[in-house]
């Protein structure tokens, strides 16, 4: 009985060992991203991550993944296109030129970045860029977004809350 009580129990620790050994860790490749509590823009930020750090991806939904933090343990969801299978190295002084932020990243992922407003702006001298400037510098807390969707009655796909 004693000899199946601990094969046993090997095995359970093999199995534990081998699930460990296969989470997928990734790294950030954004200069700050946000892990939220829900797998959508809406979720409530609950911790912060930044460039190069090291998460274990836990979950996947669709264009989503629950991570956690090698340095910490706060699990949250981030959007796929805040990560890298690459291992990223930071420099000595890394820390104070670091890529691109989150925003950047996904208009990048669009064909949009710097060069291509420019030339825009340059072609369409007659289009005033003025409010989407102050758009753009427009902050909305998470309690005025929560709010506008409530009174809206909107609902996310992914569940935020």
């Amino acid at each position: 009985m004693k000899r199946a009580l601990i094969a046993a129990i090997c095995m359970l620790l093999m199995v534990i060992t081998t699930v460990e050994a296969k989470k997928k860790l990734m790294s950030i490749q954004i200069k700050k991203g946000s892990l939220r509590t829900a797998p959508s823009f809406l979720g409530k930020v609950m911790a912060n991550v930044s460039y190069g750090d090291r998460v274990s991806v836990m979950q996947i939904k669709r264009d989503w993944s629950k991570v956690s933090p090698i340095k910490n343990d706060k699990a949250g969801w981030i959007h796929k296109s805040a990560l890298s299978k690459k291992k990223i190295v930071l420099k000595a002084d890394a820390k104070q030129n670091v890529g691109a932020s989150s925003g950047e990243l996904a208009l990048a992922g669009k064909g949009f970045n710097s060069e291509v407003e420019s030339e825009f702006k340059a072609k369409n001298k007659d289009i005033n860029f003025t409010w989407i400037d102050k758009m753009e510098k427009f902050k909305v807390s998470h309690a005025q977004m929560q709010a506008f969707l409530s009174t809206g009655s909107v609902t996310s796909k992914g569940g935020a809350k």
